[in-house]
Protein backbone atom coordinates (compact mmCIF):
# COMPACT_ATOMS: atom_id res chain seq x y z
CA UNK A 1 0.00 0.00 0.00
CA UNK A 2 1.23 3.28 -0.85
CA UNK A 3 1.44 6.26 1.24
CA UNK A 4 -1.06 8.04 0.50
CA UNK A 5 -3.12 5.49 0.36
CA UNK A 6 -2.05 4.90 4.29
CA UNK A 7 -2.38 8.45 5.04
CA UNK A 8 -6.11 8.11 3.88
CA UNK A 9 -7.36 5.60 5.69
CA UNK A 10 -5.81 6.40 8.70
CA UNK A 11 -7.63 10.01 8.21
CA UNK A 12 -11.11 8.50 7.57
CA UNK A 13 -10.37 6.29 10.66
CA UNK A 14 -9.62 9.59 12.66
CA UNK A 15 -12.60 11.18 11.33
CA UNK A 16 -15.08 8.74 12.02
CA UNK A 17 -14.07 8.00 15.37
CA UNK A 18 -13.91 11.84 16.16
CA UNK A 19 -16.55 13.43 18.62
CA UNK A 20 -14.51 16.44 18.74
CA UNK A 21 -17.17 19.04 17.60
CA UNK A 22 -14.29 21.62 17.02
CA UNK A 23 -12.25 19.24 15.40
CA UNK A 24 -14.54 18.20 13.16
CA UNK A 25 -15.59 21.57 11.94
CA UNK A 26 -11.89 23.21 11.83
CA UNK A 27 -11.89 20.06 8.73
CA UNK A 28 -14.57 21.14 7.63
CA UNK A 29 -13.10 24.68 7.09
CA UNK A 30 -9.85 23.11 5.67
CA UNK A 31 -11.48 21.13 3.18
CA UNK A 32 -14.28 24.04 2.07
CA UNK A 33 -10.98 26.53 0.99
CA UNK A 34 -9.34 23.47 -0.66
CA UNK A 35 -12.79 23.68 -2.73
CA UNK A 36 -12.68 27.60 -3.36
CA UNK A 37 -10.44 29.17 -5.88
CA UNK A 38 -7.65 30.90 -4.44
CA UNK A 39 -7.31 33.64 -7.12
CA UNK A 40 -10.34 35.25 -8.62
CA UNK A 41 -8.69 36.08 -12.49
CA UNK A 42 -9.90 38.52 -14.84
CA UNK A 43 -10.98 37.52 -18.15
CA UNK A 44 -7.30 39.07 -19.70
CA UNK A 45 -5.02 37.58 -17.34
CA UNK A 46 -6.85 33.70 -17.96
CA UNK A 47 -6.37 34.54 -21.63
CA UNK A 48 -2.71 35.85 -21.27
CA UNK A 49 -2.21 32.85 -19.26
CA UNK A 50 -3.45 30.56 -21.86
CA UNK A 51 -1.93 32.39 -24.50
CA UNK A 52 1.27 31.20 -22.05
CA UNK A 53 0.91 27.39 -21.83
CA UNK A 54 0.16 27.49 -25.87
CA UNK A 55 3.53 29.26 -26.49
CA UNK A 56 5.00 26.61 -24.05
CA UNK A 57 3.61 23.73 -25.55
CA UNK A 58 4.70 25.14 -28.79
CA UNK A 59 8.23 25.46 -27.62
CA UNK A 60 7.65 29.60 -28.47
CA UNK A 61 10.31 30.28 -25.32
CA UNK A 62 13.48 30.86 -23.48
CA UNK A 63 15.34 29.42 -20.94
CA UNK A 64 15.83 31.60 -17.96
CA UNK A 65 19.52 30.95 -18.26
CA UNK A 66 19.76 31.98 -21.72
CA UNK A 67 17.80 35.17 -20.70
CA UNK A 68 20.43 35.71 -18.08
CA UNK A 69 23.14 35.56 -20.10
CA UNK A 70 21.96 37.91 -22.80
CA UNK A 71 21.06 40.72 -20.01
CA UNK A 72 24.24 40.48 -18.73
CA UNK A 73 26.07 40.47 -22.31
CA UNK A 74 23.47 44.05 -22.64
CA UNK A 75 24.60 45.62 -19.23
CA UNK A 76 28.14 45.02 -20.12
CA UNK A 77 27.51 46.94 -23.16
CA UNK A 78 26.21 50.21 -21.35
Amino acid sequence: MDMTTQMKKNLISRIKDSTDLTFLNALQTIFDATEKELFQLSREQQNAIETSRKQIIEGDFRKNEEVLSDMKTWLKKQ
